[in-house]
Parts: structure tokens; C-alpha cells; sequence
């Protein structure tokens, strides 16, 4: 073994591991840390866990294309997710006024976190290599556990994705 080998092995392993650890399994509770909003008010996780399901989705950074297809496409079938009962979250490092203006400028109906500490992510075992933006997850929550997840979320189709996934948890 090498020397830089022997060296990224030992960072990996450590406990300040600058890789991310592996993202939550469906039936695993759902995390509800103290978090921000894009306004900079606390978001109660536990709360809206009670009160039906919800979608928290990772993107890697605010108005971006496929960061803005992916929040456009919730945002163009936000009234379909609303007769599910859907609350709709997304997460990214960015700053809370990076996602404010993400929000203002593409007239967003939901909450956006804004993770710059890298709390929640941490949380649902969702990150970046070397701590960098998040990579794109996304995960539904019922009765305060993972019942879904989608490792690879596409952009152009993630509500169709999530409402698909709540109607066959629902048969």
C-alpha cells in the first residue's frame, strides 16, 4: 500500500471521515434536527412528520438547471402533491439568502432548508464528497419513518416520482 493510499484510507476511516456516510434505509426514523428555513426561521421536523408525509429532497445548489428543473417540477405539480397531503422540503447547502432569491425567483409554493451547516444532510446520511454540495436524494417520510427513497432523484420527474411511490405505499 502506497503512502497516499494508506493516508485516504485512514481519513475515511476516521471519525472526522471527510465522506459521507450512507444514506438512511427505508423503515429507519427520520431525523428531525434543528434547522432553518430560507427566511432563517427554526423548521420543526417532528412536527410535520405527524401531520403527514413528507418530501425532503437534497439538491446540490440553488438555481442551478438541474437543481431549478428539479424544484420547477415540484413546483408546477406542488397542487397534486397538496391533495396527497405532501409537505415539500428542499435541502441544500446554500445560505439562507441564496435560497430565499432561489425561491422568489422561480415562485417556489415550499420550504427551502437552508443547510449550510450541513446539519440534515448529515442527519439522513446524505453528502458530498470531500464536504462539498449534497448529491441529489430524495426521501418520503409517513408516519415519522423513511418509506421511500430515491438515490439518484431525477430533475424532470421527481413529483411524479414521489406522488408514484405514496399511491403504491396507499394500495
Amino acid at each position: 500500500m502506497n503512502r497516499i493510499t494508506l493516508i485516504l484510507f485512514a481519513i475515511a476511516m476516521s471519525p472526522f471521515s471527510l465522506f459521507a456516510k450512507d444514506p438512511l434505509e427505508v423503515g429507519q426514523a427520520a431525523p428531525a434536527p434543528a434547522v432553518k428555513d430560507q427566511m432563517g426561521r427554526p423548521v420543526d421536523l417532528a412536527s410535520l412528520y405527524e401531520k403527514g408525509p413528507v418530501v425532503v429532497y437534497f439538491y446540490p445548489r440553488a438555481d442551478t438547471p438541474g437543481c431549478t428543473k428539479q424544484a420547477c417540477n415540484l413546483r408546477d405539480n406542488y397542487s397534486a402533491l397538496q391533495k396527497m397531503g405532501i409537505t415539500v422540503l428542499g435541502v441544500s447547502t446554500d445560505k439562507e439568502k441564496n435560497q430565499l432569491a432561489f425561491q422568489e425567483k422561480y415562485d417556489l409554493p415550499f420550504t427551502l432548508i437552508a443547510d449550510d451547516e450541513k446539519t440534515l444532510g448529515e442527519a439522513f446520511g446524505v453528502g458530498g464528497f470531500l464536504g462539498m454540495a449534497y448529491k441529489r436524494q430524495t426521501f418520503l417520510i409517513v408516519d415519522g419513518k423513511v418509506a421511500w427513497r430515491d438515490l439518484s432523484a431525477s430533475p424532470s420527474t421527481q413529483a411524479e416520482d414521489v406522488i408514484s411511490a405514496l399511491t403504491d405505499l396507499n394500495k
